[in-house]
């Protein structure tokens, strides 16, 4: 039986250790058939994501800062030569610095402001432009938000507004894009205990607090993310673009 993503070339973005999302969906798409290309963002990353690349039996490995459009640039020379056309990409990227995940809101600096949207935001608007021209055939983007851009989460801060800004981004490019039959989408998973995530302060009471309150009463896996990114990577989401979909035990709907 042939999978959700056979004969499909893909690009994931942030693969960096096995603790996180993007790997999660690294993973899943590969089981699903798959061909990936994985990128990781400096030297110190390399030999990981070597390993991690092997697991899911490919040699497609980048080095990518999103932060630095001579990399982007270097990226898609690379797409080009390599495999010559993408069906999808997925975009699980964010960062802010540890000082600005703590404390008030209001004291967020200009620079870390300015560095969280970057590589958080723009770095998609960046990826979409770089992977138009490969999408010959129509295609898929995905990105990564979390609740914290319409609520209020302790310590979340400037990532929150970064990620509101993200899911904006999502649906202009949707716009942009969809005449050539690319859709861009946003998975907003639960809080997972990813090595990102352990820059913010009080992820153990998020996940407590979800796990009390969410609808099935439990958090939820980055397997289960994955699953939920395939699907929207797929063929079997052809009619979907511009969406928020939350991978949240349905913690999102519930007021007080």
């Amino acid at each position: 039986m042939s999978g959700l993503l056979q004969d499909k070339t893909g690009l994931i973005l942030g693969v960096s250790n096995n603790r996180g999302i993007a790997w999660a969906i690294a993973q899943e798409a590969a089981r699903e058939g798959a061909r990936l290309i994985l990128s990781y963002a400096d030297d110190r990353l390399e030999d990981r994501a070597r390993q991690l690349a092997d697991e899911v039996q490919t040699d497609l490995l980048v080095r990518c800062d999103l932060g630095n459009d001579e990399d982007i640039a270097a990226l898609f020379e690379t797409v080009e030569k390599q495999v010559g056309r993408l069906d999808f990409v997925v975009h699980s990227v964010a960062f802010a610095k540890r000082e600005e995940l703590a404390g008030e809101f209001v004291a967020t600096s200009r620079e870390g402001f300015a560095l969280a949207h970057d590589i958080s935001t723009y770095s998609l608007v960046a990826v979409a432009r770089g992977a138009r021209p490969y999408m010959t055939e129509g295609g898929s983007l995905l990105t990564v938000s979390f609740q914290g851009s319409q609520r209020v989460f302790p310590n979340y801060n400037v990532m929150g507004v970064a990620k509101a800004a993200l899911e904006a981004t999502v649906r202009y490019l949707a716009a942009d894009l969809g005449p050539q039959g690319i859709r861009v989408n946003a998975v907003s998973p639960g809080p997972i205990r990813t090595l990102a995530a352990s820059a913010v302060r009080g992820l153990g009471t998020m996940q407590q607090h979800m796990e009390e309150r969410a609808p099935l009463r439990r958090n939820i896996t980055a397997a289960e993310v994955a699953a939920a990114s395939v699907f929207l990577l797929s063929d079997k989401a052809s009619g979907i673009t511009g969406e928020v979909l939350h991978v949240d035990a349905g913690y999102h709907i519930v007021g007080l």
